[in-house]
């Protein structure tokens, strides 16, 4: 049993690529955890090939490492936005956060969003500048920009190379002096945080725990207090970083449970793993869990079809098999009239949902179609109290039915150097935001605050924030309410019949411009029949928007030779009521490349 003195929890948090992952690598490495031949690739935490290859983190990763007779539990974080809800759960089986900015960027914006989660649990800080081996690292400039932002004083700062292992082991020195050790409480009765859930092949699912107070042993009858499951536990371990089997986990210490459940639903994070007290009889109804977490809600919502239709349960037993490691992930099955079978899958996310496309095309060998992204909007009928949620178009009532209509709104904050504060206050301003505070972080970089809607940053915002500011400025987005907002479903109707699968939900400030953008395209995209085609865009029945595609015209006059003018008009008449009568009962075939092109917006 480890002396829980002896024991440091800690993560490492940070804004996308500034070295994170490279200086868990060190750790690993100086603390003897890893031998350096073993270090097959840099980044020994990233084990998805998806990963690696991007240089990114995605999921959470914990490791158990022994320095000078002390036990650090680190648990490596993901940096992007998307994935900030794996931070929050690092952060919950922890007791303290290394800070990484990098020496020659400086603070960015995800930097202080996961700044402020770990101050919100009381966290203590080590404030770490990476990259001093640079030629371009101002490590003077950003050690006063700590300073000024965060109030930490420029002497507790430690200035590191990650990738040379520069000052590596005066920082293990300062986790084990600055961190406190946890607070295990030694009772019979047992819990445990479930920060993180996996499934494995070979053993079921395997719940990764911070025990808080009591012990776990295999054989152990624990119970999963949110779904009232009770289960006996297979094996337990520590992380090193391969799953290392021990007797027991005791307080303070983080490990694995194996559960032997098939479900990584029936494992949930933020759930209490608990055993009563052998001595007193407690139902398992009224134990008290631990605090755990918000239930992530995705924001962000897409379609996904195969592009040969008969994919279709592959596709359906992959979004299973991933939503087994992706809890954030969320699918149900759709139709669309071109497209055939898919699913409406919701994600937290644009980097979300490219990286389950990725992993989806990569892991699964299937070809997809993603329809362009939207977000989920709520609805409040007339006379009824009860509030929908829809992330479908074509689910929306008639609007005469409606209340109002409600859509959510974020809160985003950018990072930009002062002489592009112009340029993103007109973007902002084009996309419906409002500006809330400005801050100058130093002579030359500044803080936008904005409220904007989500809608309006899901498609195109982050690009052409890094176009505006040739790539320099950084932005943090999170969810604030829904807000009453003007908006319309805006139906597209091809030779007059509605097709469901290109109705949106639109501002309707914004409605026009797209009406006219998407019947536009439409007339580049469908072929040409014999009869003339309209393209229309409509708001209920009015049509805002029109395009029209001229009918191919067959010369039925040109097997004549002279004669009367009569003869000829005859001929065109006759050919125009044919035409007439054709369009009448004529149907317009959509290729499915029009549908592609007009979703992918």
């Amino acid at each position: 049993m480890s002396d829980i003195s002896l024991i440091r929890n800690f993560c490492i948090i940070a804004h996308i690529d500034h070295g994170k992952s490279t200086l868990a690598d060190r750790l690993l490495e100086q603390t003897g955890t890893i031998d350096k031949r073993d270090m097959k690739h840099a980044q020994m935490l990233d084990t998805m090939e998806l990963e690696q290859e991007r240089g990114i983190t995605i999921k959470l990763q914990p490791v158990r490492m022994n320095w000078n007779g002390y036990i650090l539990n680190l648990i490596d974080t993901p940096g992007h936005v998307d994935f900030s809800y794996e931070v929050s759960r690092s952060i919950a089986a922890c007791e303290g956060a290394i800070l990484v900015v990098d020496a020659t960027q400086g603070i960015e914006a995800q930097t202080l969003a996961n700044l402020y989660l770990a101050l919100e649990h009381n966290f203590a800080i080590i404030p770490v500048l990476n990259k001093i081996d640079l030629p371009n690292a101002d490590v003077e400039r950003r050690a006063n920009e700590i300073e000024a932002v965060f109030g930490i004083p420029k002497e507790e700062i430690v200035s590191i190379s990650a990738k040379n292992g520069t000052n590596v082991d005066m920082l293990l020195q300062r986790i084990v002096d600055k961190f406190p050790p946890p607070r295990g409480i030694f009772d019979k009765e047992t819990k445990a945080l479930i920060f993180d859930s996996v499934y494995d092949s070979y053993k079921g699912v395997v719940a990764y725990v911070r025990l808080m107070q009591g012990s776990v042993a295999r054989g152990d009858r624990v119970t999963f207090l949110s779904v009232q499951r009770t289960i006996e536990v297979l094996e337990v371990g520590y992380f090193k970083p391969q799953y290392l089997p021990t007797e027991r986990l005791y307080p303070g210490e983080v490990g694995y449970i194996v559960t032997g459940l098939k479900e990584v639903s029936e494992a949930r994070v933020g759930d209490t793993v608990w055993r009563p007290d052998p001595e007193m009889k407690i139902d398992p109804m009224k134990a008290i869990p631990l605090p755990g977490y918000r239930q992530v809600k995705p924001f962000v919502f897409a379609s996904i079809f195969c592009v040969d239709g008969d994919n279709y349960p592959l596709l359906r037993d992959a979004l299973n098999k991933l939503r087994l490691n992706d809890a954030a992930l969320s699918f149900e099955p759709e139709t669309a009239g071109a497209l055939g079978h898919g699913f409406r899958c919701g994600f937290l996310g644009l980097l979300h949902m490219e990286i389950v496309q990725e992993r989806l095309e990569r892991e699964y060998d299937l070809s997809l179609v993603i329809t362009a992204p939207s977000v989920s909007y709520q609805v409040v009928l007339t006379g009824e109290t009860e509030v929908l949620t829809l992330s479908n178009p074509s689910l929306l009532p008639d609007r005469t039915k409606i209340e109002k209509t409600l859509e959510p709104w974020v809160k985003v904050e950018v990072l930009t150097p002062k002489e592009y504060v112009g340029g993103v206050m007109q973007l902002v301003q084009e996309k419906r935001g409002i500006s809330k505070n400005m801050q100058y972080l130093d002579e030359m970089r500044v803080i936008l605050a904005f409220e904007l809607p989500l809608a309006s940053i899901v498609l195109d915002f982050y690009d052409r924030l890094k176009t505006i500011s040739s790539g320099y400025a950084s932005m943090n987005y999170e969810f604030l309410n829904y807000r009453a907002s003007d908006l319309v479903k805006m139906d597209i109707l091809i030779a007059g019949e509605l097709v469901d699968s290109l109705s949106i939900i639109i501002h309707r400030d914004e409605a026009y411009r797209a009406g006219s953008s998407i019947t536009k395209k439409l007339k580049e995209l469908i072929p040409k029949t014999m009869f003339e085609i309209a393209i229309q865009a409509a708001i209920g029945s009015k049509i805002i928007a029109r395009e029209s595609i001229s009918a191919m015209r067959k010369d039925v006059t040109a097997k004549l030779y002279g004669g009367d003018r009569t003869r000829k008009d005859k001929l065109l008449k006759k050919q125009k009521a044919g035409k007439k009568r054709m369009k009448m009962v004529g149907r317009v075939e959509l290729p499915q490349e029009v549908f592609l092109a007009v979703l992918q917006r």
